[in-house]
């Protein structure tokens, strides 16, 4: 189990896309052990360069991509020496790189920045959105 601002539980599995992602992600986000909830990670190791993950993301299921999770399972995999310090993660939402020199160095991720969704909202009434701290009517 590994933080990256929040929790991720990462196994390895050998094929991805045949890991019990629905049946098993939920029964580990609530797991007694943790209280917080986590999220579960299932990682596929490719070669030392690349891997394929897919993510049961606590409160939200499983989601098409995680940067956190991507992550997390990079660290994960370099701790235990399956991995080098630059990796391809292939997610069912595209590809990210995680780079991570090791302990006490930031864990680095690029990826692309796409649209996946252009509309507009209509509120009825702005004024009626307020701020729990707004320092302006003290």
């Amino acid at each position: 189990v590994l933080s990256m601002g929040n929790p991720h539980a990462v196994q390895i599995v050998p094929d991805v896309m045949r890991a019990p992602v629905a049946t098993e992600g939920p029964l580990i986000e609530a797991h007694p052990r943790f209280p917080q909830r986590v999220n579960a990670g299932y990682m596929q190791v490719v070669d030392r360069t690349h891997i394929r993950l897919r993510v049961y993301e606590r409160g939200a299921g499983e989601t098409l991509a995680c940067g956190t999770g991507a992550c997390a399972a990079v660290v994960a995999g370099i701790t235990r020496g399956l991995l080098d310090q630059r990796v391809t993660v292939s997610t069912r939402g595209g590809d990210l790189v995680i780079v991570w020199a090791g302990a006490g160095q930031p864990v680095l991720m690029t990826g692309p920045a796409v649209t996946v969704f252009d509309g507009e909202i209509e509120l009825q009434d702005s004024q009626s959105i307020k701020t729990t701290n707004d320092k302006s009517k003290e």
